[in-house]
């Protein structure tokens, strides 16, 4: 009963935006695109992040196809902007329209003139939508001969926006088991059929897994702890810096690196066993940094499965993670990792960060082992022959 008010609203609020459509279906008419594409690709930015990078390897594991790339949101910097133009694609930013919020009515203009290029197109393409708020708003005026996928890194927001579109999608792709069952339930509350719960699939991220990597040996010098990400507030960077104080007060040997762009987090308030390199947007200095540390440390309060984490243990370092995600599949204690007990008590993760650091740094054959499973876990595990393989199947059913 739920989800048919949700069919409701949307056919409702169709019908206000159609004057909308029809403009932007005259102006695609007006100016239409250059080239024909295989696949249309919505990327909501092209700034550093794990969703972001994993968007710029889609697009490049499928670069023998002609594709366009559509950003929509304003991107924080130029990050990952190389990395999708590695892929070979036509690009385009249409965010200062569709990002505009004292000029809506351009997004829904938009709307009109993307899906009418779609539309026009002589031979059907595909539409990939990576978790991008305004593909889902384009995705009822795309011919419903055209075939469209997504997705969906976690269980957040976009879970809830994606309700009343669901059925314009053949595929919905997730990254992580545990997010499939909360969509799953989601859709059970909401009463969604189960034709299209059935189109749920599975696809885990993949990466370049390195070969020259040699487990840690941290006897004898300062152990090395490292965060990579951004500084948004379900990632709570605001904890670790709280562990690396603890840390400090205790004189244990132990340095953090912040790798992000934190800035607006860590002004003024680095301890003196912290450093911050603000945002690298050069993929080997990145690598040098992975390779110098022994830890990597994710205190979030939700995640899917973070790209840092396989990149991280490719690279030799051990997790210390809260529970979250897909990440309890992969971190196993006294092996790859340590996990928190808790996810929620901020001061219970701060005090067994500081008893797992002390562990590590007391226990430096162990560092060793461990950094060695997870070498030989990733390489097992987060190849990108898998994922590249799953992506062109994906496009080409």
């Amino acid at each position: 009963m739920k989800y048919r008010l949700y069919l409701l609203k949307r056919r409702f609020e169709n019908l206000f935006i159609l004057p909308f459509i029809m403009v932007g279906r005259l102006r695609a008419r007006l100016y239409p695109l250059h080239a024909e594409y295989q696949v249309y690709f919505f990327f909501p930015f092209y700034h550093t992040g794990g969703a972001e990078k994993v968007h710029a390897l889609i697009a490049y594991v499928l670069k023998n196809r002609k594709s366009i790339v559509i950003f929509t949101r304003k991107s924080h910097n130029d990050g990952f902007r190389a990395l999708f133009s590695d892929s070979g694609h036509d690009i385009i930013d249409i965010s200062s329209y569709t990002d505009n919020k004292s000029r809506y009515w351009n997004n829904l203009i938009w709307r009109g003139v993307v899906s009418g290029h779609i539309n026009r197109q002589r031979k059907q393409p595909m539409v990939f939508n990576g978790q991008c708020n305004f593909a889902y708003k384009c995705a009822p005026w795309v011919h419903s001969s055209v075939r469209q996928f997504e997705l969906i890194h976690s269980f957040n927001s976009f879970s809830w926006i994606r309700i009343p579109f669901i059925p314009y999608y053949r595929s919905t792709v997730m990254i992580s088991r545990k997010a499939m069952t909360d969509h799953y339930m989601q859709y059970m509350r909401l009463g969604i059929p189960d034709n299209l719960a059935a189109r749920i699939r599975y696809i885990r991220n993949g990466i370049m897994t390195p070969q020259d990597v040699a487990p840690r040996e941290t006897e004898g010098r300062p152990l090395s702890v490292i965060y990579v990400g951004r500084g948004t507030s379900e990632k709570r960077v605001h904890i670790i810096l709280s562990i690396a104080r603890a840390c400090q007060e205790e004189g244990l040997p132990v340095k953090f690196t912040f790798v992000g762009d934190l800035s607006h987090l860590l002004k003024g308030r680095l301890p003196a066993n912290c450093r911050a390199t603000g945002n690298l947007n050069d993929p080997e200095e990145v690598d040098r940094h992975y390779r110098a540390s022994d830890v990597l440390i994710l205190t979030s309060s939700e995640e899917g499965f973070p790209m840092v984490v396989m990149e991280a243990m490719a690279r030799g370092c051990i997790i210390l993670s809260t529970q979250v995600g897909e990440l309890t599949e992969h971190i196993m204690s006294n092996e790859t990792g340590f996990m928190f007990s808790s996810i929620t008590d901020e001061k219970t993760i701060e005090q067994e960060g500081v008893i797992w650091i002390r562990y590590l740094i007391n226990h430096p054959e162990m560092c060793r082992d461990m950094s060695a499973t997870c070498i030989s876990y990733a390489r097992r595990h987060f190849g990108i022959d898998q994922f590249e393989q799953e992506y062109r199947a994906l496009l080409s059913s």
